[in-house]
């Protein structure tokens, strides 16, 4: 199951989530060359402190109405400015359409709004706007892609920030920090996870901060299985993951009921961002590193 939602206040928000996981309950498991973290030009004075800004990890992003959570900041050779979030937040399938080589989305150029504080009664503060700029899942079809792991979990998108919103940006994540890098060499089993969730179906919107534990890595790598201290419901789609040290190792995806109970399937960012720095299109994409220390207190 895909934990994006819908926030529209004319629809039933709390029915739509539990005849989602009603379905899951009845059987379906739902299943670098990269150049180093970095901020532009190498400056924290780009980004807006991390106390007051607006747009940064766990902030709420909507598209065509279904919510989801913020991951983690990038930018590019000349400097614009993405918020990553999944793929499937901007797809066009229903809660168990989990391939990502088959199902449709919304097209580059989407507008995302992004915003606090939605919830069941209210869609929040609306806190900037950006347009989809890369989606794993129309990338993959468009190249043809069939093979199974990475059209099960490769699920991983980026919008751009309108440049009259980049002002009200940091890359840092809420409570806990960082990230202070990449996770390049994988993060084993029984390792300590950090994250933040946002889900609308929480009264207060969030974020939320967890951790987590990791319970093993599977699809040939490209996804970690996880289990966090309140597990990710929808809504929660796309929020980042930090690894023990504080780098940046992954992104929510999926809800799985079986085998094991109320556990996350979280995705490989590395293996998504070397992904979409090969095919995006989009010149020097790389992360960028918190301007706030990483700590689990």
């Amino acid at each position: 199951m895909y934990l994006h939602h819908s926030v529209s206040l004319g629809d039933s928000l709390f029915a739509r989530a539990t005849a989602r996981l009603t379905a899951l309950l009845c059987g379906v498991l739902l299943v670098l060359l990269a150049p180093s973290a970095t901020s532009p030009a190498g400056s924290t004075s780009l980004w807006a402190p991390a106390a007051t800004a607006r747009i940064h990890p766990g902030v709420q992003m909507f598209t065509d109405g279904a919510q989801c959570t913020a991951n983690f900041v990038f930018t590019d050779s000349r400097n614009r400015v993405y918020v990553g979030y999944a793929a499937h937040c901007a797809g066009m399938g229903g809660p168990t359409s989990t391939n990502g080589c088959e199902t449709a989305s919304h097209p580059l150029g989407t507008t995302v709004r992004f915003g606090t504080g939605a919830n069941l009664l209210t869609g929040g503060t609306t806190v900037g706007y950006g347009k989809l700029a890369y989606s794993s899942w129309r990338t993959m079809q468009r190249r043809g892609v069939t093979a199974e792991n990475p059209c099960s979990y490769n699920d991983f998108a980026l919008v751009r920030v309108n440049a009259a919103y980049v002002g009200r940006v940091n890359p840092s994540m809420p409570h806990w920090g960082g990230p202070v890098g990449l996770d390049t060499d994988g993060v084993p089993t029984s390792s300590r996870l950090y994250s933040v969730g946002s889900s609308s179906l929480r009264l207060g919107g969030g974020p939320v901060a967890k951790t987590g534990t990791v319970l093993g890595q599977g699809g040939g790598g490209w996804t970690y299985s996880v289990r966090t201290s309140s597990p990710g419901i929808p809504g929660d789609s796309g929020s980042g993951f930090l690894g023990p040290d504080g780098r940046a190792m992954g992104t929510l995806s999926t809800l799985a009921l079986f085998p094991q109970t109320l556990t996350n399937g979280v995705g490989n960012l590395h293996k998504e961002l070397r992904y979409a720095q090969r095919w995006s299109g989009i010149d020097g994409l790389r992360l960028v590193r918190g301007t706030r220390s990483f700590s689990t207190s």
